[in-house]
This record gives structure tokens, C-alpha cells and sequence, in this order.
């Protein structure tokens, strides 16, 4: 508009009179100020990478060429970023974010699982002669007080005896067998826990042990209780620094149902706890029902078995999980694996009518980025979690996702579940812009990541990405909390 007012003048210039040429001349000057001052106000200014991120790289000796970063801003004019932007790199579990944006879309914010408990057979009083079949649809966060409180609803039922089995319909996943060591070798960390349709309680026992200086002895309690574990009421105490107390338990798992602590507990630790993986998905959750029913005050004495919902079988208690928007906190404010996995495998079993696979939650979560213009051809999502050796995204492309998350209306409910730099979560202890960044991390042996929100000094708002793959990564922290606090002070 200003080019074709400033031509429609020169035109009339050249027939104008000698006082109106002033005029004309005047308001072409005018418009030669406003053309050049126009673009500088929009104009999105690209920047090096700001010399205290630098420094921090060479400091813990991480080269330029193993640092992809890029700054990028939501709104007209700041400061862009970009360095190897473009360069496939490993991202942690800042993978989580594909994930969960993709799964906010795709299932619904205020979408939730479903875990059903049906009866067979005839209730005669209260003795049920038939089985008890639970069937799962993968919720990510089936904790031990939801299945007492399904155990609550049974009994209330009016079922206090169950003669026949306990089934258990794991028929919504169709996942491979997983090895739980396969990734770094610590098969027993919850952590490495594989997905299911009837995961509870991330399939982990808390083994606390609690020092007693008195009678030289640390009692072992776990939890949850477990029906037919055999635990050794103590472990002998000893004087001495805490140290590697773990080793010093000569703990032995060879038989998870009777676990043993063969060496000592050194009371300097005072009260310690040791979370572990044992058990596989089934008896896990047949050892706990199997607790909680006879707490409740009720009799099982059929066996456990795999199976589907007979057609004729009456639902007797169900539980829902959180919505969605809750569900991905626990994801992306505390890294949860277990739980990613579990909403990746989601992703392709929206219909319900085909059991989900990894196979098919990737493509659909790869159609989904395809109809939002979000196609990222360098992506290996491998679970969608992140912990993996595989995983491969671009700066450029996450930034970009991130852009798009930022004009979506999902955008409270995905920035919410991010960390809060200086409060919650893993930026919980960091510094970085604290208190005006969401930023979700990354971190496994050889990778350190960053991505979220920066909320700049100035008013405007940043798409923030920084990963290193390299030996040194984990002395990357300095120069990602640089990186953040130049765009709060400088974007």
C-alpha cells in the first residue's frame, strides 16, 4: 500500500505545480521514514549463540558441532537463534512433548481410561461361583488406592467369597515382550518397567528400611503388601558410614517372591527406601488384588489365569482414571517413562476395536503431524517416551511443534504440564530464568536436552530448544541455564 501511494505521488509530481511539488516532496519523505522504520518494528532479528552459552559448552568441553539450539519467537519481531538446528540429535525425554501434544489433539484433554471388574456365574449370598475378570484399557496411572477402591465396590457388590479365578483381560495392548534390562542393563528399575493394558502401580514394591540402634536391627517393610511374599522381618544394623548401603544388603531377588537381604544396614542412614520391579505384570497385580481382597475381609481361592470378558459376564466396578490434562503433569513435570509409554500406545487405540501396538500408535501419531503440516521426516519416535538410543528429532522441528502447540487451544493444558523453572518438577533445583520459563528436560548418558516456553523480560514469548549428544552432555546443564536466562534478559 505505502509503494502504491508513494508511485501514484511521483506520478503526479512530474505535472504538479512548483507549490504543490513541495507538498508532494514532503509527504514521499514521509513515506520513505515510515517504509524504513515499518519492517525494523516486525523484524525478527537473528542472533549468534549469546557468548555465556559458549563459554559453558567449552567449559565442559562439549564442541559447537554436538549443540543444536534454536530461539524462536511467538510473536512479531525478538530474536531468533539457530545453530545445527537442522541436525538429527537424540532428545531425551523431550521426546514426551510429541507425545503428549499429539495425544491432547488426538484423545481429548478430558479423555479417561477405564478399568472394569466383571462377575461370572451365580452370587448365591454372598459367594460368588464364578470368576472375577478385570480388564484393563492402559492406564497410565492405576495406582494401589484405586484398585482398593475398586476392591471397596466388589465387596459392596455384595461379594465376599470369589470360588472361581481371578482373569485378567490384557487384551487392549498388544505389545512385544519386553526386556527390562535391554536398555541399561538395571532390569530392576521401575523405571525400565515395560507397558500394559493393566500396568498398576508402575509394577513397583517399595522396600523401606527403618534403623532401630536399640536392638541393632533395621525392620523391612514393603509396599504395597504383596499375597504370598516372604520378607525377612529384619536386616542386622551396624555402626559405620552410609555409603553404598544398597550393596551392602547383599540383597538377593533370584526368587522375587522370597526376597533376601543377606548382609547389613548401616544406621548412619537412617530411614531409607529401594524401589524395585520383580515381579511381571500379571502376578504383580494378582499378589496385590490378592492382599487388598483379604484385607477387605474376603476369600479367593481359585487360581489366576489370562483371558477376555465373557459375553454374558455383569460389570460390578469400575474405576476412571484423571483426565488426560492431569495425567501428562506427572508425564512431563517428573519424566514419567512408564507413563509415556503407556499414552504413546494410546494413540492407536482410539476406536477400541484393535488391540494397540507400537507399530500402529506410530503411525498414528505420524498421520497426526502429517495433517497438521507438522511432517518431520528425520523423526524416530522408537516408544515415544524418549529412553531410548534411538530416538532422533531436529531443533528446528521440535521449535516448530512447539510454535504450533503455542496457537493451538490446547496450549494451557500442554504448557501447564511443563516444569516451572526455579518451583516444580526436574527444573525444580535450576536457575535459568526461574519463574518465567515451562521447560521440559532431557537426560540420559550421553544426551542432555531442554524445550518449552520462555516468557522474556520484554513482554514476549519464546520457543526455546537445546539438545547436546556428546560424552560430556551432562556437563551441558551451565550452558542450557545460560541459554535461558540470555532470552528471559534478552528476547
Amino acid at each position: 500500500m505505502v509503494a502504491l501511494l508513494a508511485c501514484s505521488l511521483r506520478q503526479s509530481l512530474a505535472v504538479a505545480p512548483k507549490a504543490a511539488r513541495c507538498a508532494i516532496l514532503a509527504v514521499l519523505a514521509v513515506i520513505a521514514l515510515s517504509a524504513g522504520s515499518a519492517p525494523a518494528q516486525d523484524e525478527q532479528a537473528q542472533r549468534q549463540v549469546p557468548e555465556a552459552v559458549r563459554a559453558a559448552l567449552r567449559s565442559a568441553e562439549i564442541p559447537a558441532s554436538s549443540s543444536s539450539i534454536v530461539v524462536l519467537p511467538l510473536s512479531p519481531g525478538g530474536v531468533v537463534i539457530e545453530s545445527n538446528e537442522s541436525q538429527p540429535m537424540n532428545p531425551a525425554s523431550t521426546m514426551k512433548l510429541v507425545t503428549t501434544y499429539a495425544a491432547l489433539d488426538l484423545l481429548g484433554p478430558a479423555f479417561r481410561w477405564r478399568t472394569e471388574v466383571f462377575a461370572t456365574g451365580a452370587l448365591n449370598s454372598d459367594v460368588l461361583e464364578g470368576d472375577l475378570v478385570v480388564r484393563g484399557s492402559g492406564d497410565p496411572k492405576l495406582v494401589i488406592e484405586s484398585l482398593w477402591l475398586m476392591i471397596q465396590r466388589i465387596r459392596g457388590y455384595g461379594i465376599r467369597e470369589v470360588r472361581g479365578d481371578l482373569v485378567l483381560d490384557r487384551s487392549a495392548f498388544d505389545v512385544d515382550s519386553h526386556d527390562p534390562g535391554e536398555f541399561d542393563g538395571e532390569l530392576l528399575r521401575p523405571y525400565n518397567t515395560g507397558p500394559d493394558a493393566l500396568l498398576l502401580n508402575f509394577k513397583a514394591i517399595r522396600f523401606d528400611f527403618v534403623p532401630d540402634s536399640g536392638s541393632r536391627s533395621a525392620r523391612v517393610i514393603a509396599t504395597p503388601a504383596m499375597a504370598g511374599m516372604k520378607l525377612p522381618e529384619k536386616v542386622r544394623a551396624v555402626n559405620g558410614p552410609c555409603g553404598d548401603w544398597r550393596g551392602r544388603l547383599k540383597a538377593d531377588f533370584s526368587d522375587p517372591m522370597s526376597p533376601q537381604f543377606r548382609g547389613e544396614f548401616p544406621l548412619a542412614c537412617g530411614e531409607r527406601s529401594w524401589h524395585l520391579s520383580l515381579l511381571d505384570h500379571s502376578r504383580y497385580f494378582s499378589a496385590a488384588f490378592g492382599a487388598l481382597w483379604q484385607g477387605a475381609g474376603g476369600v479367593w481361592t481359585g487360581t489366576l489365569r489370562e483371558g477376555s470378558v465373557p459375553d454374558d459376564a455383569r460389570l460390578v466396578a469400575v474405576h476412571e482414571s484423571a483426565p488426560l490434562s492431569e495425567v501428562i503433569r506427572d508425564v512431563n513435570k517428573f519424566s514419567n517413562n512408564v507413563m509415556a509409554r503407556q499414552i504413546y500406545l494410546t494413540l492407536a487405540n482410539q476406536g477400541g476395536k484393535q488391540a494397540a501396538s507400537a507399530t500402529r500408535a506410530e503411525a498414528a501419531l505420524r498421520a497426526w503431524l502429517e495433517s497438521h503440516q507438522l511432517a518431520i521426516p528425520e523423526l524416530v519416535l522408537e516408544n515415544g517416551s524418549g529412553l531410548s538410543r534411538n530416538a532422533r528429532i531436529s531443533a528446528a522441528s521440535l521449535a516448530r511443534m512447539l510454535r504450533h502447540a503455542f496457537a493451538s487451544p490446547l496450549m494451557p493444558e500442554l504448557m501447564a504440564s511443563l516444569p516451572l523453572v526455579g518451583v516444580d518438577g526436574t527444573m525444580r533445583k535450576r536457575s535459568g530464568a526461574a519463574g518465567n520459563a515451562h521447560i521440559k528436560t532431557g537426560l540420559l548418558v550421553d544426551v542432555r536436552a531442554i524445550a518449552g516456553y520462555v516468557h522474556a523480560s520484554s513482554g514476549r514469548r519464546y520457543a526455546v530448544v537445546a539438545m547436546i549428544n556428546h560424552p560430556n552432555a551432562r556437563g551441558g546443564r551451565a550452558a542450557h541455564d545460560a541459554l535461558l536466562q540470555w532470552v528471559y534478559a534478552n528476547g
